[in-house]
């Protein structure tokens, strides 16, 4: 009888040797008591150093993906690792807590987002066919236990129920930004976003709420009846379709139980501005193919987009000691929102040539990160509203409104170099643009306030 061959098929491995290395490299963070930020921040320095120039020397298979080139991987494997813990670091060096806790859900979620998901398979996410429920799972339960032994580890006085509770929800934030479909590295975006999460998370206490629950109850029912009329009005006026209207109502109510009708109508002021300009000069627009889809009616990707952030922060507002920096981070959020949207939307009316803003090269208007001066003085204008109503009804003070409308502006350079650079490269969404843009509007912001 001839002998049989068998042709042996060679498996991927379930812990790729990159996600094995990064963490290995988590070990480090249980230095992190016994060191200074600045050393801290020296470790990560050298890691980073030893990942360009050392690591690559080694036989390993550092690919993301075994048809991956290898090449491919320089930078998202070897670079954006240690440089995000050392961002991290760097962010919240009096609170490296938070910076062991971000790093953590990084390392051990996204590992175990790819064990789970490859070897139980499973259902997939309704938003991304490439994710799947069991990995969503794996990196919530690995994030979370690496998050709290971490933290309690980094800063054991803090209370345990406090920890298990902001980690579970830190882990959650990591699993939902790692499984949004997007081609930017994890690396970068899990612990920027979980960081700032959690920052602002333990900011929360209990009786900063207790003092503000006589008026919530009261603000609640003007919340769902005042957000229920203008979603209704918005999409019977075909301002929204339903799912912005239902997305817009949500955090609508958010956004009122911040400040009741003051900070709804910072909300309302941006919408007004949005709305206003899209419409105007639409037919024009859109026979040169610039203008909004589905005749300017937002959809819930824009809503959350333009108003997650503002939202986020007018929570804040009424569950932490810090309310008047959360308030002037909220209308910095939505400074930065109405004047990326006027100025796109004026600047595609007024001109049909932008200048890409990187290099200032002539590009077609409504092309990502191009820039005209129309449209720039238009949302400046925008912005200056909207920081200026904050200041009209008492938000801020008059600092206040100058930090919001500064940190708006500087919110919509940063919209403009990211639609410039990765988002020209297909590597983000304009949503997820628009979101980095008042993200980081309403954070510069409160950082300038605390």
């Amino acid at each position: 009888m001839p002998a049989t061959t068998v042709n042996s098929v060679t498996r991927r491995p379930l812990i790729a040797t990159r996600k094995l290395v990064h963490m290995s490299m988590l070990g480090f963070a249980f230095l992190l008591p016994a060191l200074t930020w600045v050393q801290a921040a020296g470790c990560a320095v050298l890691a980073l150093l030893f990942n360009i120039f050392l690591l690559p020397r080694f036989a390993v298979d550092l690919r993301k993906r075994p048809d991956q080139e290898p090449a491919a991987n320089v930078w998202t494997g070897i670079v954006l690792y240690p440089l995000s813990v050392l961002v991290l670091i760097l962010l919240y060096r009096h609170h490296l807590h938070v910076a062991a806790s971000a790093w953590a859900i990084m390392a051990l979620g996204d590992g175990m987002a790819s064990v789970a998901g490859e070897s139980l398979r499973g259902p997939a996410l309704p938003w991304n066919a490439e994710k799947r429920w069991s990995g969503f799972a794996g990196f919530i339960l690995a994030g979370t236990l690496g998050a709290y032994v971490l933290d309690r580890w980094v800063a054991p006085a803090l209370s345990a129920d406090q920890v298990v509770v902001l980690s579970f929800a830190g882990a959650i934030v990591g699993a939902l930004v790692e499984s949004v479909p997007i081609r930017l590295d994890d690396n970068v975006s899990v612990p920027l976003v979980s960081g700032a999460f959690l920052f602002c998370a333990y900011l929360i206490e209990r009786t900063a709420l207790d003092s503000n629950l006589p008026y919530l109850g009261k603000r609640i029912a003007l919340a769902v009846g005042i957000n229920a009329f203008f979603a209704l009005l918005a999409l019977g006026l075909k301002m929204v379709n339903r799912s912005g209207a239902t997305a817009g109502f949500l955090l609508g109510v958010a956004v009122y139980l911040g400040f009741g009708w003051k900070s709804f109508l910072i909300l309302f002021c941006f919408f007004v501005l949005g709305s206003a300009a899209t419409r105007l000069g639409y037919a024009s627009k859109a026979k040169r193919g610039v203008a909004e889809k589905r005749g300017g009616a937002r959809s819930w990707r824009e809503a959350s987009a333009n108003t997650l952030a503002g939202a986020f922060f007018s929570i804040l507002a009424i569950t932490t000691h810090h309310e008047a920096a959360f308030l002037v981070a909220l209308v910095a959020a939505f400074a930065e929102a109405a004047g990326d949207t006027v100025s796109s939307e004026i600047g595609q009316w007024l001109s049909q040539r932008a200048y890409l803003i990187t290099t200032f090269q002539p590009v077609r208007a409504g092309e990502n990160g191009g820039i005209s001066t129309g449209g720039t003085l238009a949302g400046l204008a925008a912005s200056g509203i909207v920081a200026g109503a904050g200041y009209a009804l008492g938000l801020c003070g008059p600092g206040g409104a100058a930090i919001a409308l500064g940190a708006g502006f500087a919110g919509n350079l940063l919209d403009s170099v990211l639609g410039a650079t990765i988002e020209r490269r297909g590597l983000v969404t304009n949503g997820i643009v628009n979101f980095a843009g008042t993200s980081f509007a309403g954070g510069l912001a409160l950082a300038m306030m605390l």
